[in-house]
């Protein structure tokens, strides 16, 4: 009997390997076909992540500065999302895909109406590009109305 279990084990290996070996080229085909949907790998590069309004005036109302990008990858960049921290500060982004080698930018909005003082308030951008994540932060100070 056991040397009909082995025949039939050395009989099923090829078959069971051809199924293993199918399993893991199907598992990595989404991974792949991501890359091939865009074209390749996007890559936003800023210009600059960090920027500093210095001192801004209370009653002088929102003030906002543009972040630019440029794709600098081989595939279409997609800004999935822009998101802020609190209410006081206000990203807005292209909403349309980045070709390779174009340039784009971030507009980031904040409202310094009854908030006195220093700030640093950060926007996290969402991409499907290398970096998935994006920190860009805004900071300065509110000069308190008289």
């Amino acid at each position: 009997m056991k040397k009909k279990s082995k025949r039939f084990i050395g009989a099923a290996f090829p078959a069971i390997m051809a199924a293993v070996f199918a399993a893991v080229i199907l598992l990595a085909l989404p991974a792949d076909a991501k890359k091939k949907k865009s074209g390749g790998n996007a890559i936003a590069s800023f210009t600059e992540t960090v920027f500093d309004f210095g001192n801004i005036k209370e009653d002088g109302g929102p003030v906002s500065h543009d972040f630019e990008f440029v794709n600098t990858g081989n595939g279409n960049l997609v800004i999935l999302d822009a998101t802020a921290e609190c209410g006081c500060t206000r990203p807005e982004y292209p909403k349309n895909p980045v070709a390779p080698g174009k340039k784009n930018k971030i507009r980031v909005t904040y409202n310094p109406i009854a908030r006195p003082g220093a700030f640093t308030k950060q926007v996290t951008v969402r991409t499907n590009g290398d970096q998935r994540k994006i920190r860009l932060k805004i900071r300065g100070n509110v000069i308190p109305k008289k």
